[in-house]
């Protein structure tokens, strides 16, 4: 079996977007719902929430560019990475698949895609649902006060070549496979499907990727730390709907819930659910996780 039995029946697009193409699956029947994946995956990440909210939205399941099968573009301190890049390409891809308007869940970095669409363009999306993030600009807060250890963020940002060559010495497998199991309740890869895995793995072992996820925080420590600023100092709030789900994970624990935080920051109304899981709830948790989404959408 291969990794498109995770999504039978689903319709598969490459997309010509500005950064290349993206792919992206659908499926499904009813309003339009895009799932976004967080890093170091890709869209499989959904396999086994997406058939439950197949039954009830058409689902648009895509690879952020760099990630998965999309389009990984040559970049230089996150310039071809920024969140706000990130989400013209979901733009696109949705405006393609004729979906101009829809609802989005986001997990990890496609939740940092979302929440920058929602506040850029507030009549795109109609809910929103971010999956254990913190706000780009209160995680570079929290790491520069001392309350939460650079970790990833810290040196993935690092100048290129550095993280990139020490990432080769490590060789990417012990790298990736010693850092995803950290974030797991378990400690442990059992709770991702061997063949989403095996998916991960091979977007982990390929050079360019490297250097894309590298750009990806890059963006984080530069463009997209910098957007979020400058939308707090104009008190610029997230519109629609918005769900805050959380498991147990270094950047979503802190002093304030994760929902305080969205609610003193960018999203005052917005309402929050504890999943029972480490920081992939989606994998680790997916029946909580897709009922918890279902309730929402």
């Amino acid at each position: 079996m291969t990794a498109a039995d995770l999504f039978p029946g689903y319709s598969s697009h490459w997309i010509d977007t500005q950064a290349g193409r993206i792919f992206a699956r659908s499926g499904g029947s009813g309003p339009p719902l895009a799932l976004l994946h967080g890093f170091p995956q890709n869209h499989l990440m959904w396999a086994k929430v997406a058939p439950l909210l197949a039954e009830r939205f058409t689902i648009v399941a895509m690879d952020l560019r760099g990630y998965g099968w999309s389009s990984a573009p040559r970049s230089e301190g996150g310039e071809q990475y920024t969140k706000r890049a990130m989400a013209a390409d979901l733009v696109t891809v949705m405006g393609h698949l004729g979906h101009l308007r829809f609802s989005l869940a986001g997990h990890d970095r496609g939740a940092r895609v979302g929440y920058r669409l929602a506040l850029d363009h507030p009549g795109r999306i109609e809910k929103l649902a971010l999956l254990d993030i913190l706000p780009t600009s209160e995680v570079w807060r929290a790491i520069e006060a001392g309350d939460t250890p650079p970790a990833h963020w810290g040196f993935l940002a690092r100048p290129e070549p550095e993280p990139e060559e020490e990432i080769s010495r490590q060789t990417p497998d012990a790298y990736f496979t010693q850092l995803i199991s950290q974030w797991v309740k378990g400690r442990n890869l059992r709770a991702f499907d061997p063949r989403a895995l095996s998916a991960y793995r091979d977007a982990w072992r390929d050079s360019s990727r490297i250097h894309a996820f590298c750009e990806d925080y890059r963006a984080g420590a530069g463009a997209d730390r910098q957007a979020d600023e400058a939308a707090l100092g104009a008190g610029r709030k997230i519109q629609c709907p918005t769900l805050i789900l959380t498991g147990d994970f270094a950047f979503t624990r802190g002093k304030l819930s994760a929902l305080d935080v969205w609610r003193s920051t960018f999203a005052p109304q917005a309402d929050g659910e504890r999943i029972d899981a480490g920081h992939f709830i989606a994998e680790e948790n997916p029946s909580d996780t897709a009922h918890a989404l279902l309730r929402f959408f």
